[in-house]
């Protein structure tokens, strides 16, 4: 365990050491991620502005909704989507079998390998956003440390729908316009799943499940969520990151070397 955490510290120095010498583009990357929010906080506003409110939701509580997603959105940006773009071009270039003969957990190497700092903007508007909300709410100190549990599981069920696209590389090369739908379904995180209608609801709990993601982690810092849905966020992301784990295995099968 303390070389995987080794070679972590040397894939970020690296990994950071690298994007910064393009600092003009974390500028470019802030003021877009800061019209992304706007705009998200427009849309909402339009809902909000006549008096109207998502079932049960007021407009503070929506933006804790709101700010948990431009947080998991930073996330994606900062971990996921470089590395699974890098999935991608291992297979297609053939380098794969490179990491492959690697002492070191193919999964783990791809999964880690590299960062990209232009996901920060959207962590720290995130967690704006999310505190400026929480004040106006009164939220507690405990209550804050409570929603990481749910935030970090929605973080596993997120990595593990990341990886298992990234994995499907190995059949279909290029997975780029997947890993777009994929993020579509995903922007129906950014409202409460209270605003969408019954059958949506039960889209985006048990199909793709949206609802683990940025409601749950919200109605834990409103103190009003039921536990049998903190233990299925459990279960859902415990699952799911066995069924990444078997499927690249499972892929790895279908894999032709390179140099075969």
């Amino acid at each position: 365990m303390q070389r995987y955490f080794k070679v972590l510290k040397l894939f970020l120095a690296t990994a950071l050491a690298a994007e910064l010498e393009y600092r003009v583009n974390f500028v470019i990357a802030t003021f877009t991620s800061l019209g992304g929010l706007a705009g998200s906080l427009f849309s909402l506003f339009l809902f909000y502005q006549t008096g109207y409110t998502f079932q049960g939701w007021s407009w503070e509580e929506a933006l804790l909704v709101l700010g948990i997603f431009t947080l998991l959105q930073g996330f994606s940006t900062t971990f996921l989507a470089p590395n699974l773009n890098q999935i991608v071009k291992q297979v297609q270039a053939g380098t794969l079998d490179f990491v492959l003969l690697k002492p070191i957990d193919s999964q783990f190497w791809l999964s880690t390998r590299t960062v990209s700092p232009w996901g920060l903007p959207d962590l720290i508007f995130g967690l704006i956003v999310i505190g400026y909300a929480g004040n106006r709410l009164g939220i507690a100190a405990s209550a804050y440390g409570l929603s990481v549990v749910p935030v970090f599981l929605g973080l596993l069920i997120l990595y593990s729908l990341w990886f298992m696209l990234g994995a499907t590389s190995i059949w279909f090369v290029k997975i780029y316009n997947v890993t777009e739908v994929l993020r579509g379904l995903l922007e129906a995180g950014r409202y409460p799943i209270a605003a969408y209608p019954v059958a949506y609801r039960f889209f985006f709990t048990f199909i793709v499940p949206v609802a683990f993601l940025t409601t749950v982690p919200a109605q834990v810092l409103l103190e009003r969520v039921q536990f049998s849905w903190i233990v299925g966020s459990a279960i859902l992301a415990i699952v799911l990151l066995t069924i990444s784990r078997s499927f690249w295995k499972f892929a790895l099968r279908f894999y032709t070397s390179a140099s075969s």
